[in-house]
């Protein structure tokens, strides 16, 4: 008899078994999502993600192990499901600048009104400016450093300089900003502007606005280096 319950202790899982356990993991993915976006990395409690999830405290550790890696796969999971390889695919695409700024514009601020879950994203991406933890550098490698130099690549072609220059970088950083405002101030600015519905016709007239916008800069820009450089 303990002979076969040892060997029924050493099976391995079966079929029935293993759709609960991702269901599990998804629950706990879930929940910590909501809860470091609500208040951060640091203040959430792996107590307070399993009552959420309706869980034993017990089956983090058995799905990731602690909670900065539980963390750093909630990252992951979010960032792809929030169109990232939209954006890459504008960046990446054949065509004037002009017309790959438009598009990943666009792509980014449809992004941000995908999904609730994309708000997650950008809500811990607040608290991580504030209290940066060591999963952000992971995901700062390997997402947001390629995709900021190909922004870069395209804004110094749009006025003349190289990637690296101060004054690229600083016109990349105000057009992060125009879209950035609509994610981390989004319940803000729909207060300010009931109207704001973030609707995917509303999302295209901002992202056009933003293009333009920049776009009325990066002309100017272009002009005054070139007559500096006569």
């Amino acid at each position: 008899m303990a002979t076969r319950r040892t060997r029924a202790k050493h099976q391995s899982p079966t079929p029935a078994t293993e759709p609960a356990a991702e269901a599990t993991r998804r629950k706990l993915l879930d929940s910590a999502a909501e809860v470091f976006a609500e208040i951060g990395y640091h203040r959430a409690t792996i107590r307070e993600i399993c009552a959420r999830a309706g869980v034993n405290g017990a089956l983090v550790n058995y799905h990731f192990g602690d909670k900065l890696e539980l963390y750093a796969q909630v990252l992951q999971r979010l960032i792809s499901t929030a169109r990232i390889e939209t954006v890459r695919a504008a960046l990446n695409q054949k065509a004037p600048p002009e017309t790959i700024l438009r598009e990943v514009i666009k792509a980014r601020l449809r992004g941000v009104a995908a999904g609730d879950q994309h708000g997650w994203l950008f809500r811990i991406l607040a608290h991580e400016i504030a209290q940066p933890t060591p999963a952000m550098t992971r995901i700062v490698n390997s997402v947001s450093r390629p995709i900021y130099n190909q922004l870069c690549e395209v804004t110094g072609a749009l006025i003349g300089l190289p990637a690296t220059d101060e004054q690229t970088r600083l016109c990349a950083h105000s057009i992060m900003g125009q879209v950035i405002i609509y994610v981390l101030a989004g319940p803000l600015l729909s207060r300010l502007w009931p109207d704001l519905k973030m609707t995917p016709e509303q999302v295209d007239r901002i992202a056009d606005h933003v293009t333009e916008f920049s776009l009325a800069y990066l002309r100017q820009a272009r002009g005054a280096i070139r007559r500096n450089r006569k």
